[in-house]
């Protein structure tokens, strides 16, 4: 006869093993009286195996991965899950209900990890995540959309020199993992010093429900849930081999006008191909737009008036063989601005 599993123990709750429950940490409170909190669902499985979370909304305009986390869970039985899940559907709660990527004092939350107990809202948000939940996980899943009126491709962001972190980016079988470096203060930084590993997904526009990239994350979390063994694999067709990057940049806007873009995301380009064109307000072109280097579309402007110097569609240059990997220094006009910055 099989020993049950230990109770499972985050904030005030103890949860059983084969047991679903929701919890809410509370982080602070409203002028109003209204008690702020951190909503988590663990699901508790009745067999050992890894303990994993799965956050969303760390930028409250990014609403893709709170329906990710949505479904993922509607899946999900404690009886016969292998290991635990916890689930952070809206990590920055109050960003969120206002539909703004920022905190109310305009601190970006995920530049602010690990965070401190006594610091600012963003601090202790970012501190009750890394006690509470990152603290407790071997894996992490951290989910995101675009910003600034950008869309992105299906993509992994991840660290690619770490073999497991590797392999958990194959898992997820995105059109796209890149190599990314850690950024001072993201949950993944902080997450990574504390020794789990994180994916970090990119799909969609902020403040958009896009079904494409709410259905390639949600496959993708459950293959890396059948990766780790916590899951039966599901039963769909293998997805498209997952394109590697190691270098990227944003094509930017060379004159101001109205953009027209022809390059759609998942797009295959050449160095010269032309992605579109700038037009004034009568329609005389003022400008071709053109790619800067061979690689596929990640990620778009959604802006229809761009200025001067505006990033207009982000380039990932794609490793046609594993031995490239070695070569991965940034391209001389790359920036990387990802929308975990």
């Amino acid at each position: 006869m099989s020993v049950p599993r230990d109770s499972f123990e985050i904030g005030p709750v103890r949860v059983r093993a084969g047991r679903k429950q929701a919890l809410a940490l509370p982080i602070t409170r409203l002028v109003t009286g209204a008690d702020v909190d951190l909503p988590i669902r663990v699901v508790h499985g009745r067999h050992d195996g890894p303990t994993v979370w799965i956050d969303a909304a760390i930028h409250g305009d990014e609403a893709v991965g709170v329906e990710v986390v949505r479904q993922v869970l509607a899946d999900l039985d404690a009886k016969s899950l292998r290991g635990t899940l916890i689930a952070v559907p809206i990590v920055n709660v109050l960003g969120f209900m206002n539909g703004d990527r920022y905190l109310p004092d305009r601190r970006d939350l995920n530049r602010s990890f690990p965070g401190s107990r006594r610091g600012s809202l963003a601090a202790r948000i970012a501190h009750l995540m890394m006690t509470e939940v990152v603290a407790k996980c071997e894996v992490g899943i951290d989910l995101h959309t675009g910003s600034d009126r950008r869309t992105n491709l299906p993509q992994i962001r991840a660290d690619l020199e770490d073999e497991r972190t590797r392999e958990l980016s194959l898992a997820f079988g995105a059109p796209v993992m890149m190599h990314a470096r850690l950024r001072d203060g993201s949950l993944r930084a902080a997450a990574r010093e504390a020794g789990a590993k994180v994916l970090l997904y990119e799909a969609g526009e902020a403040w958009r429900m896009d079904g494409w990239a709410v259905d390639a994350g949600v496959r993708g979390v459950r293959r890396v849930l059948a990766h780790l063994g916590m899951i039966e694999p599901p039963e769909e067709d293998p997805p498209a081999p997952t394109l590697e990057s190691w270098r990227s940049g944003w094509v930017r806007a060379r004159g101001t006008g109205m953009l027209h873009l022809e390059a759609e995301l998942g797009q295959r380009v050449t160095k010269g191909e032309r992605l579109g064109g700038l037009f004034d307000s009568f329609g005389k072109r003022v400008r071709l737009v053109h790619a800067d280097r061979d690689g596929i579309v990640i990620g778009r402007t959604e802006a229809p008036l761009v200025s001067s110097g505006d990033a207009v569609v982000h380039l990932a240059e794609v490793l046609e063989s594993p031995a490239q990997a070695v070569e991965h220094e940034p391209h001389p006009d790359s920036v990387e601005e990802t929308d975990e910055s």
